[in-house]
Order: structure tokens, then C-alpha cells, then sequence
């Protein structure tokens, strides 16, 4: 339970996201559908850059 705390519910949820977009591009690209898999496997990282974004907004505020 520490460990959700130190995490925190929302980063843990985005995480989470993250790992299933991985996850279905990954599924996608062995499929032999890799432009779609690349698209897919490119939200991972965008979802990460806005989390990080507002992270640093919301910090800027305090």
C-alpha cells in the first residue's frame, strides 16, 4: 500500500495504459500489421510526454 501512495493512483493508472498500448502493438506488428502497430506504439510515449507535461506545470504552481 506504500507503494501506491508513493506512486500515486493516476501515474499508476497511466502506467498501466501504457503497457496495454505496448502490449496491442506488439500483438499488431506479429500479426504482420506494422504501420498500425506503429501508430498504436507511438501513443505509449505521446501519453507519457503529456503526463510528464503537466506534471511539470502543476509543479510550477506550488
Amino acid at each position: 500500500m506504500n507503494f501506491l501512495k508513493t506512486i500515486g493512483t493516476l501515474n499508476l493508472f497511466m502506467l498501466a495504459i501504457c503497457a496495454i498500448i505496448i502490449i496491442v502493438a506488439e500483438y499488431l506488428f506479429l500479426r504482420g500489421d506494422q504501420l498500425h502497430a506503429i501508430f498504436i506504439g507511438l501513443w505509449a510515449p505521446t501519453l507519457l510526454g503529456i503526463v510528464i507535461f503537466i506534471k511539470q506545470i502543476y509543479n510550477g504552481r506550488k
